[in-house]
């Protein structure tokens, strides 16, 4: 399993733990950069991380931002993706099980990087429970994409 992850400058000092934490899990990353801690635009790595999610070539994906908050926004943008911000370990297990959150979002500059790999190791082996509620209120999110004009994947 491939498990993309793209930061933005401020998210760049906690990514190399996060890919640390995807190795230790037994999944491949795919480091979509950014490589350094010069200004980039956290829109980009969102785009670019969704795409490989979209595109088959990651099975999910973990970006990180100053806050979280502008890459979950940004991810959400794409038809098919379903980002969510987690700062806890709670959020993330069940947003993965509740919510078929493919795409977790951290702020590094919210959470510490104990911290932040535990919820990393929380959201990594948790699956969607395919629960008649939960997939029902998926597919509504899905029937969002299309109504307003985004087409799902």
């Amino acid at each position: 399993m491939t498990i993309a992850c793209a930061c933005d400058h401020a998210g760049f000092p906690l990514k190399d733990r996060v890919l640390q934490e995807i190795r230790r899990f037994g999944a491949e990353p795919l480091d979509l950069g950014t490589y350094s801690t010069d200004p980039v635009d956290y829109p980009d790595y969102a785009e670019a991380l969704g795409k490989a999610i979209l595109e088959g070539r990651a099975a999910a994906g973990i970006l990180i931002c100053g806050s979280g908050v502008g890459a979950s926004v940004a991810a959400n943008k794409l038809p098919g993706i379903r980002a969510g911000l987690c700062h806890d370990v709670f959020s993330a297990r069940q947003g993965r099980e509740d919510d078929d959150v493919n795409v977790l979002c951290l702020g590094a500059r919210v959470i510490g990087v104990e911290l932040a790999a535990e919820v990393v190791k929380a959201w990594l082996p948790a699956r969607f429970s395919g629960l008649e509620r939960h997939r029902r209120r998926v597919d509504k999110i899905r029937a969002l994409e299309e109504k307003y004009g985004v087409l799902a994947r």
